[in-house]
């Protein structure tokens, strides 16, 4: 589960047991939540921004060349999916947000990305090991008021 709010992410574990990690969420106005699952993984994953942020970011084309799939970035410590991403769909669709690492440390504790869910490479990797391609996902809403005695 996430918690953009709060800026942590939990894996619930079997026990009443979780796990929690501080994460970079979307900014205001790329906000996203709902339930998904995991669909796939990468190690190192290539980078692939949507063209809608390259309107919105000219600048970032600098980094991109031909990939196989297309315009993109290639993996690596550079490269702003960080050391592991986690793809997150609905049904059969990508819904084109991620959980990630991110070559932006700082950014953690803040809403500042595009959507996706950015952790330090530390905590994505450990998240990518014990994550199972099927988990499923709970993004709370970010206007949610938490009650709290």
């Amino acid at each position: 589960m996430i918690d953009p709010q709060a800026h942590f992410l939990y894996l619930v574990e079997g026990g009443g047991r979780a796990i929690r990690y501080g994460v970079g969420v979307g900014r205001s106005g790329f906000e996203w939540s709902g339930i998904a699952t995991i669909h796939n993984k990468q190690e190192w994953p290539d980078w692939y921004p949507p063209k809608e942020m390259i309107e919105r970011q000219p600048e970032i084309k600098r980094m991109m060349s031909e990939l196989q799939s297309g315009i993109g970035m290639r993996g690596g410590p550079r490269n702003p999916l960080g050391a592991r991403a986690l793809y997150l769909w609905q049904g059969n669709k990508d819904t084109l947000f991620r959980i990630h690492g991110t070559v932006e440390p700082w950014t953690i504790g803040k809403s500042v990305s595009s959507g996706c869910i950015r952790m330090i490479n530390q905590d994505v990797i450990d998240l990518y090991q014990r994550t199972p391609i099927g988990a499923k996902v709970v993004v709370l809403s970010s206007r949610a008021t938490a009650f709290r005695p």
